[in-house]
């Protein structure tokens, strides 16, 4: 039986009702649009959404809500006996986990740890706060991708009443489960490689004036990076749980939990979570990269970037496998 919460499709529901009072709301002139003028970063620039102005873009706001809303009041209804709910659930997820977000959510949720100490630390961090990394444009986007979810939550448990088979069996999804978390495990090490390399004065994919430029205008900068790199490193190897026994079962050295079975929602929802903002930051300097931002010579600041789409594939396949596979050896057992 399918472990995604009954709730999925009523708070999707919820959530669509929100934006649509915030569409209205921002049409007839309320402040704080997120998008457009009303987002001054660069990253933000870029968006598919950087052209909306509010008195337009609230409408459409409202009218995708209306949309989103209608389609999640189906999904929530009754199980799958119609594909049209789902032929409307799965675009609007798409648009609102990868579209309209940017780099800067994943940079928010990465450096959030980091700065909930940044009062007792030196040099850069210890002047930025968390209200520095999750401005109301990128809170906004961390909200749109929350109710993509919650609508993706409710089109999987509207058809799970349909027979595994094929690819989506246990025994399959066992076996192209494992190339995906190689790739998951493999692909953010060019990009770990670099930052490594720059925190060591290593000028691997850049000139030594560039490290140097970076040190003087903002000290602690590659320190950050080699952070963020670590980051990704240690992402990797929470993957390798996706397929091994140690992520099905708590270690013995979990005190309290050892020996007890891993929630299989503990492990999906932050994998595929991680999986949407890897995605989008990689999207956006591929965006960036089209629109000329980058330079050849400088090729370790941005290529490793772009194959972060892969990388986010790949993690997105390797949960869905490690949930059709637990799925399915739970129900072998019933």
């Amino acid at each position: 039986m399918s472990k995604i919460p009954s709730w999925s499709g009523p708070a999707a529901l919820v959530w669509s009702c929100v934006y649509a009072v915030l569409g209205l709301a921002w049409a007839l002139g309320a402040p704080a649009f997120p998008w457009g003028a009303s987002d001054p970063d660069p990253d933000g620039q870029l968006s598919l959404l950087a052209g909306l102005a509010p008195e337009s873009g609230g409408w459409w706001v409202a009218a995708f809500a209306v949309v989103s809303g209608l389609t999640a009041w189906a999904l929530a209804r009754r199980e799958g006996t119609s594909r049209v709910p789902l032929w409307l659930a799965w675009p609007i997820v798409l648009f609102l986990v990868v579209l309209v977000p940017d780099s800067r959510l994943m940079m928010g949720v990465a450096y959030t740890p980091l700065l909930l100490f940044a009062p007792l630390l030196d040099g850069p961090f210890g002047q930025v706060g968390l209200g520095d990394a999750w401005p109301w444009p990128v809170l906004n986007q961390l909200g749109c991708v929350l109710g993509g979810l919650l609508l993706a939550g409710a089109a999987l448990r509207y058809r799970r009443g349909g027979r595994d088979g094929g690819w989506t069996s246990a025994a399959s999804a066992a076996r192209w489960g494992r190339p995906a978390v190689a790739v998951a495990v493999a692909t953010p090490l060019f990009y770990c490689a670099t930052r490594w390399a720059w925190a060591l004065g290593i000028p691997l994919g850049v000139s030594p004036e560039f490290l140097e430029a970076g040190a003087r205008d903002t000290p602690g900068i590659w320190l950050a990076g080699a952070y963020l790199a670590t980051v990704g490193a240690l992402g990797g190897v929470l993957t390798l749980g996706l397929v091994q026994r140690w992520g099905e079962v708590f270690p013995r050295w979990m005190i309290g939990l050892r020996g007890r079975r891993v929630p299989i929602l503990l492990a999906v929802i932050p994998a595929g979570f991680v999986a949407v903002i890897i995605t989008v930051a990689g999207q956006t300097y591929i965006r960036r990269g089209l629109a000329g931002h980058f330079r050849m010579d400088e090729w370790g600041a941005w290529l490793p970037e772009c194959f972060w789409p892969i990388w986010g594939a790949a993690l997105a396949a390797a949960a869905l496998a490690y949930y059709l596979r637990r799925r399915g050896a739970r129900a072998g057992r019933q």
